[in-house]
């Protein structure tokens, strides 16, 4: 018996009432202490409204307020963490995350409820998630590779210290991109790597470099190594790329990047640009882990949120059935309909 459905049949203001008084309560777990004004503009709700909810939450003991702003109680504490599983299913995110799986045609989704390009908190509840799977998949003298941008600097601010050290290898899948120090693959897996408890190995090269420098420093005892690593990856944690974000992170001239969009190119992964359908569109030459590594692959977790990147997930899903995506539930609900529509036109 699906106890949730059963209680919104008797009580359809059920949902709206748990789930207000749990976004309130987490909004608050991640930003305490906090002020009412402030938490109602990063929560997009009414202050009387959070003012209303706030007094009952006090009265549950699951949050106390003082002149420094609201905090969470031990109590309050203990229901961020439990409940979020019971958020999940109140959402409908099971259903969603099978609908997804089948449509993409891959091992496993996972959906955090809400819109991470729009609410912080959803991006680093997607963080937590993937700390968690990554912890699960884990084995002694495996190699993870990791890849920059502003997601996965936040997967690594979320991931918990472990309790035990893991005997690991955290190694940057690709060359450094971007001159944000935060966003790049290096400091990120150092960041991993220290969390784990494991080692690690940088990789002090930019994202391309011309043959003859390849070539040339190659050679260097340390990049050598790193390299070597990145080949023997056993399980890679990435985020998904748009196409013309990538092109322009990478300063591409402005004739190649609309060439690139007007040829179809919606994703970019690892220096390759594909369509929709997965179809490479054009290879811009990276140091870092090669196509055909990725496809071999048994662990991949890859990681977006938000509507704006639902075709650069439906592009990359095509290129191995064994990733698991971690997404939100805008971006799941843009990709089920982009395939819908696509096929009720066929």
């Amino acid at each position: 018996m699906d106890i949730i459905k059963l209680i919104k049949s008797i009580s359809p203001e059920f949902t709206d009432i748990v789930e207000g008084r749990y976004l309130i309560l987490r909004g608050i777990y991640y930003n305490q202490p906090i002020g009412r004004r402030t938490l109602s503009q990063k929560l997009e709700m009414p202050e009387r409204y959070i003012r209303n909810e706030i007094n009952i939450l006090k009265e549950l003991s699951l949050v106390t307020v003082d002149s420094q702003g609201m905090s969470v109680t031990k109590e309050g504490y203990r229901l961020v963490e439990d409940f979020n599983e019971v958020y999940v299913i109140l959402k409908g995110m099971p259903e969603l995350e099978k609908k997804l799986e089948e449509a993409l045609k891959i091992k496993d989704v996972i959906i955090v409820p809400g819109n991470s390009q729009k609410n912080g908190l959803v991006l680093r509840e997607m963080g937590k998630i993937i700390s968690a799977k990554l912890k699960d998949i884990i084995k002694p003298k495996d190699i993870i590779g990791i890849t920059g941008g502003s997601t996965m600097a936040t997967v690594a601010d979320e991931m918990t210290p472990s309790n035990k050290p893991y005997d690991v290898t955290v190694i940057p899948a690709r060359g450094g991109l971007g001159k944000e120090v935060e966003t790049q693959s290096n400091s990120i897996a150092a960041k991993i790597s220290q969390k784990l408890g494991g080692n690690y190995r940088l990789l002090y090269v930019p994202d391309s470099l011309e043959k003859e420098a390849l070539e040339m420093i190659a050679k260097n005892g340390e990049i050598k190594e790193a390299i070597e690593l990145i080949d023997n990856m056993t399980i890679l944690l990435f985020g998904l790329g748009r196409a013309d974000i990538m092109a322009n992170r990478r300063n591409l001239p402005k004739e190649k990047i609309d060439g690139l969009l007007k040829n179809g190119a919606v994703a970019e992964a690892f220096g390759h640009y594909f369509d929709i359908e997965g179809n490479e569109i054009w290879e811009y030459k990276t140091i870092g882990i090669r196509l055909n590594k990725y496809k071999e692959m048994e662990h991949i977790i890859g990681v977006a949120g938000g509507e704006e990147k639902a075709e650069a997930i439906i592009a990359i899903s095509h290129l191995s059935s064994k990733m698991t995506l971690v997404t939100d539930e805008s971006a799941a609900k843009k990709i089920l309909e982009i395939i819908n529509n696509k096929l009720t036109k066929n």
